[in-house]
């Protein structure tokens, strides 16, 4: 009766989480298409559309599946008490790699995916302190961001450095089942037979491998390496892995040498291949004004969407890169692409000093870096007039920067980019035979575009003020000292596609 309850407000939980998800994603649709009709005339709406996996079976639908939740749970509970559980053949989803080629995700119905995360808490709950505190990845004391301080501040102790950097191909897809079960009978862990019958439900339709998208494989891929973990630690070796990705640093060149030996060997046995593309292997970690007697050397690490050197932790280059992208894109939606057409469909066109048009686009970019703070909150929080403020925008998965040079420059690009496209839309209005450049904001030199949006006020509010990645900065570092990277992150953060 107890597993019963416990699979029944799973199942509850997951669906309402899936439902309210598909409730957003309405609402941001409609969101969408009112700003597009305010806009333009005749614009291209947004559908609103169900995932195509919600039509092979109802158990995919969140709808269905909370109404039955009950009933559903019964008849598992009874099969897992039986041995007999075994879920139904998930959907799988081909996500893109960076890298080239796609990583396939498997989507089991809710009811099955309740139970992996049922199994996942419970095995975590009585085993989580057997994992190594180097071990960072989907745990619930341990985040991303704790990965990155520590490393951060171990190699800020240190004017150079070894550093051995290493990634496994496939690892998800790799892992092998003897060597998985080999485990659950070493190494203190403690896994009932009702645990075991469904971990190996999840894994018997492969022949190597555990199934990305599911939670309880979030355990097993930590308990894949607790080995690899305890001999790096025997050697007096420090590391972060988060999953696959493992950093290593070490002052003796022998110490750094043996990792590779570690890794190799761990390699062969559990059947996971070591990425030779992306491990960068053993190099020299130090500034570019030390001298090095070693031929592989860097300045810089780059670990989860960060680079770190020993002096500083910045965001890397290509996360960069992706927020000007994510940035120029907004500003080309809402200044330039509504002025494309000929003629001219736009409705809302500039006049009198005001541009909807701009005002909408800098809410929208402070929404991306800010999450929803405005500027009047993070004012208030940061003069000490209020207590609290919660970060959700895409700056909150960077909670441990501090490479301010880099945020001066973002700054300094931001401005650059939105005056380069207003003076676009101005050359695109007078093309349109409504010539604008003789008021604001079309008027203004760069800097005077500084200040006109600086203290213009809409509705009372500086809605129009420029973000800055400085002061948002400035903001995540007072609540780092007051509350802990714990109490400033986004709770989603760790799903970021960093």
């Amino acid at each position: 009766m107890e597993l019963e309850k416990s699979v029944a407000r799973y199942i509850a939980d997951e669906a309402e989480k899936l439902a309210l998800r598909h409730h957003a994603y309405h609402n941001a649709i409609a969101i969408e298409n009112n700003r597009k009709l305010e806009r333009t005339k005749s614009p291209k709406l947004l559908q609103v559309e169900k995932p195509e996996h919600w039509s092979i079976d109802r158990k995919f639908d969140p709808f269905y599946v909370k109404k039955n939740a009950k009933s559903i749970a019964r008849s598992i509970a009874k099969k897992i008490a039986m041995g007999d559980y075994a879920p139904y053949p998930p959907s799988i989803a081909k996500i893109p790699k960076k890298s080239g080629g796609v990583r396939d995700v498997a989507m089991y119905q809710i009811p099955d995916a309740a139970v992996s995360t049922l199994f996942y808490h419970r095995l975590l709950k009585k085993n989580r302190h057997r994992f190594s505190s180097f071990s960072y990845a989907y745990r619930n004391d341990r985040n991303v961001h704790f990965a990155i301080q520590d490393i951060a501040v171990e190699l800020s102790q240190n004017s150079r450095i070894f550093v051995a950097e290493f990634d496994f191909s496939k690892y998800f897809d790799s892992i092998s089942h003897s060597f998985l079960y080999s485990q659950f009978d070493k190494n203190g862990f403690f896994i009932s037979t009702e645990e075991r019958n469904v971990i190996k439900s999840f894994l018997n339709t492969r022949e190597k491998g555990i199934p990305q998208g599911t939670s309880i494989s979030l355990f097993l891929a930590n308990l894949a390496c607790w080995k690899l973990d305890k001999q790096l630690e025997k050697e007096g070796l420090q590391f972060a892995r988060y999953a696959d990705d493992t950093i290593i640093w070490s002052r003796d060149y022998g110490k750094i040498s043996r990792a590779f030996e570690i890794m190799t060997a761990f390699s062969s046995e559990a059947g996971v291949a070591i990425n030779l593309d992306k491990s960068e292997g053993i190099s020299l970690l130090c500034n570019d004004s030390m001298p090095s007697e070693f031929a592989s050397r860097k300045n810089q690490v780059e670990f989860l969407g960060y680079a770190i050197s020993v002096d500083k932790v910045s965001i890397k280059n290509s996360s960069e890169n992706k927020i000007k992208r994510q940035i120029s894109y907004i500003l080309y939606k809402h200044l330039i692409q509504p002025l494309n057409s000929s003629p001219l469909k736009a409705i809302k066109i500039p006049g009198g000093g005001k541009d909807e048009a701009l005002l909408s686009a800098i809410c929208e970019i402070r929404r991306y870096l800010y999450g929803n703070l405005n500027e009047e909150m993070i004012s208030a929080y940061l003069s000490g007039r209020s207590n609290r403020i919660f970060f959700k925008g895409i700056m909150s998965f960077y909670p441990i920067i501090n490479d301010t040079a880099q945020l001066k420059a973002l700054d300094g690009w931001l401005v650059n980019a939105i005056f380069k496209a207003v003076q676009k839309r101005s050359k695109m209005l007078t093309s349109h035979k409504m010539p604008r450049g003789h008021s604001l904001p079309f008027s203004a030199s760069r800097n005077e575009l500084i200040t006109y949006c600086n203290v213009t006020k809409v509705g009372g509010k500086k809605l129009l003020k420029i973000p800055s990645f400085m002061t948002i900065y400035h903001a995540m570092k007072r609540g780092l000292v007051e509350l802990g990277v714990a109490g400033i992150t986004d709770p989603m953060a760790d799903s970021y596609n960093y």
